[in-house]
């Protein structure tokens, strides 16, 4: 692989998370992919998400929709601000990245007059925390009061819960079908005692939920069963209001097509893709798209319906897109942002890659944001 070298910081933080990760298989003999992928993003202090590296925007390792413009959160908040009118005005963002979409969510939804009584963050990185902390006390000091940092899920809420780019960064099980069985892939110390990878038969559970894809003998790819567990433990916590999510992913029949056979898991660093998960874990993020399908029936199933399924780009156009830009009166200004909405909404870049989900529990009402090119009936 041609990447960027990490600098000698980068690789002892790597070397201690691997240290980690060699014991605790070492102590079991064997480690599924989900809990490598748990620790290589998630160990207190070492993972990608709980250190202290950069990891967005243009010094990091990828730039997420509110890094590359503010149109994203001013479009996001007029769905959001309906949302919290049809069920209660409390917001509660999952994994808020740099802190760069609460800020603009706060700062638009103020400027209309529907800024929310409460904005909670679910945020397990200390780091990421105070950097949050620090950008919205310094761009929204008004509202920065209202903000609140939480260590896990409320009991119970009522209001909107939304995530972008979160679900494909849960954990996933790598999974492959055989002639003679399911398997999966997890984690062994070879004979020089260094990670490796290695399949065997999957468990019975895990087994039976590969063989109900139907997927041909030599398929590989990936099962999101945390991602799925995440959104019912939230669907049995809102009372009233909306679970509404942002990211990358398909319908399950597209997902598991037939040319998809090697799965969807990526790696990022330094604003360059790779397929190596157990390179340099701790300095890369591991990603694999969402089967929106799957995210949709576990919701169903502990009681909240679905209440739309888009592109982002027919989602922020629904939202007034088109208008926000008009409002830019500065060519160059609107030079700039006539290429912001291009990487947001062109097929060839986010705008058909990334989908937008909204399942809600109390809402009759159809949505602003799913008002036209609707695609529940895809999933």
């Amino acid at each position: 692989m041609h990447l960027p070298p990490p600098d000698a910081d980068a690789l002892d933080h790597s070397a201690r998370l691997q240290a980690l990760i060699r014991a605790e298989i070492a102590d079991s003999g064997w480690m599924p992919f989900s809990r490598y992928m748990a620790l290589a993003l998630y160990a207190p202090g070492l993972g990608y998400y709980s250190g202290a590296l950069q990891k967005f925007g243009s010094g990091g390792d990828f730039v997420t929709a509110p890094e590359l413009s503010p149109l994203f959160g001013r479009c996001l908040a007029t769905q959001l601000a309906e949302l919290m009118h049809l069920s209660a005005p409390h917001l509660l963002e999952a994994g808020a990245g740099s802190g760069r979409l609460a800020a603009d969510l706060l700062r638009e939804l103020e400027r209309i007059g529907r800024a929310p009584e409460s904005y909670r963050i679910l945020e397990l990185s200390a780091d990421l925390r105070e950097r949050q902390r620090a950008l919205i006390e310094r761009e929204v000091p008004a509202l920065a009061g209202r903000v609140e940092w939480l260590d896990g899920l409320p009991e119970r809420f009522s209001g909107v819960v939304f995530g972008n780019e979160l679900l494909d960064a849960l954990p996933v099980e790598r999974i492959r079908a055989t002639a003679q069985g399911i398997e999966e892939t997890g984690l062994v110390l070879d004979g020089g005692g260094q990670i490796a990878a290695d399949w065997r038969a999957a468990p019975p559970a895990l087994a039976d939920a590969v063989r109900a894809l139907g997927l041909p003998s030599g398929y590989e790819t990936e099962l999101g069963l945390a991602g799925r567990a995440w959104v019912a433990e939230w669907a049995r916590r809102i009372d009233r209001g909306a679970l509404l999510l942002i990211d990358y992913g398909f319908p399950q029949a597209e997902y598991y097509h037939p040319d998809r056979s090697t799965g969807t898991l990526m790696c990022h660093y330094r604003h360059h893709a790779h397929a190596e998960p157990m390179w340099m874990p701790g300095l890369c993020d591991i990603t694999a798209h969402v089967d929106f399908t799957a995210v949709a029936q576990s919701a169903f199933d502990a009681g909240l319906s679905l209440a739309g399924y888009t592109s982002q780009a027919s989602f922020l156009l629904n939202c007034g897109l088109p208008a926000l830009l008009s409002d830019e009166p500065e060519p160059l200004a609107r030079a700039k942002r006539n290429a912001e909405v291009n990487q947001l909404t062109s097929p060839a870049e986010m705008g058909e890659l990334f989908k937008v989900i909204c399942m809600t529990r109390g809402i009759a009402a159809s949505l602003t944001g799913f008002a036209r090119g609707d695609r529940s009936h895809t999933l």
